[in-house]
């Protein structure tokens, strides 16, 4: 599969511009918004961050596709240089023996659980979705185990899982491809009995339809939710994986019911997308964190040329990235532009 990409100069190119930026910070640098340079980690798409008992966690797909990868640290800006352990290898055969894909991890009942997605040794786009389930404080150190695959209605292309919990309740939220529905994913939403089945019918929330969604691949995946300001705004990504990939947009009332798919208001246009003036390209499969001093941060991939030999997918670059998130007047999230490679900006 990817065991044969090689590294292009374009990413040594990268990997080398990045050091100088962040060993020559200017005088007036002090915050950690101003510590943080872009990218954040080189070559780790779809990128997850999670806040648990004032350790960040970060986790990626790797562009061989064939592992789960952890790093940990004290602020935002130190998971640069942390150090990234694997906590699990595909098998060399058989049923996950494919492509891994997009893991996120979530701790809930108690328990560590990282959602990813897995194709098969014989077809590596047999994509399903399984969880990982570890126990302990540290999860690095942790025995992580395979628990199951995630039920769902169809047995069908299946990924890009993200959890959260609302009113009490844990939901899990995905893509998937729905027989009938001519698209490669929609996104799904519904309340867990456990980690790996529903504890309801799941609703269909949205279908990739609009122009900036279907570039390329009809495409509605990896969600993620911001509960701000009495709103709930879950984002998503679409199109293919090269400069049209972007961020879209759902909002619903946080006292509505978010099961009913009519709550939810989709954005007509994107709300992140790439900035071509900034040299960043298809920024999007987006996660959200709140760092040390109390910040929400947007946690997203994109790459920093537009022209890619071959399929998207396989160019390894796509590195991960934050920025602040600003919120307009009616307490609406304004993402801005992506921001270009170098020390995060003040304001």
């Amino acid at each position: 599969m990817t065991n044969g990409i090689n590294i292009d100069r374009r990413a040594l190119l990268t990997a080398a511009a990045a050091l100088p930026v962040a060993a020559a910070l200017p005088a007036w640098a002090s915050s950690e918004e101003e510590r943080i340079v872009n990218p954040l980690v080189l070559q780790r798409a779809d990128p997850h961050i999670l806040r648990h008992d004032d350790w960040f966690y970060f986790t990626a797909s790797v562009p061989e596709y064939d592992r789960v990868v952890l790093r940990r640290a004290r602020s935002v800006a130190d998971l640069r240089d942390a150090e990234e352990v694997v906590l699990w290898r595909r098998p060399e055969s058989g049923r996950m023996g494919g492509y891994i894909w997009a893991p996120e991890i979530h701790y809930f009942d108690g328990r560590w659980h990282i959602y990813f997605a897995a194709g098969n040794e014989d077809d590596p786009f047999h994509i399903r979705t399984y969880v990982l389930q570890a126990e302990g404080a540290n999860p690095l150190a942790a025995d992580w185990s395979v628990i199951g695959q995630l039920e769902t209605p169809w047995d069908s292309f299946t990924l890009d899982c993200t959890s959260f919990e609302h009113k009490g309740q844990r939901y899990l939220c995905w893509a998937q491809r729905e027989p009938g529905i001519d698209t490669n994913s929609n996104l799904y939403l519904a309340p867990m009995a456990t980690p790996t089945t529903l504890a309801a019918a799941p609703a269909r929330l949205t279908v990739p339809t609009l122009p900036w969604e279907i570039q390329g691949y009809k495409v509605a995946e990896g969600a993620a939710l911001l509960a701000r300001n009495g709103k709930l705004f879950l984002t998503y990504s679409g199109s293919a994986t090269d400069d049209r990939y972007c961020m879209g947009m759902l909002t619903a009332d946080a006292e509505a019911d978010i099961m009913d798919p009519a709550a939810w208001a989709k954005s007509p246009v994107p709300v992140f997308e790439s900035a071509p003036e900034r040299s960043i390209y298809g920024p999007g499969h987006n996660s959200f964190v709140v760092d040390e001093e109390g910040r929400d941060l947007l946690v997203y991939h994109a790459r920093d040329y537009r022209e890619i030999d071959g399929d998207p997918l396989f160019d390894p670059n796509r590195h991960a990235r934050v920025q602040p998130i600003h919120y307009r007047a009616d307490g609406t999230p304004d993402f801005g532009k992506p921001v270009a490679n170098g020390p995060l900006p003040q304001g």
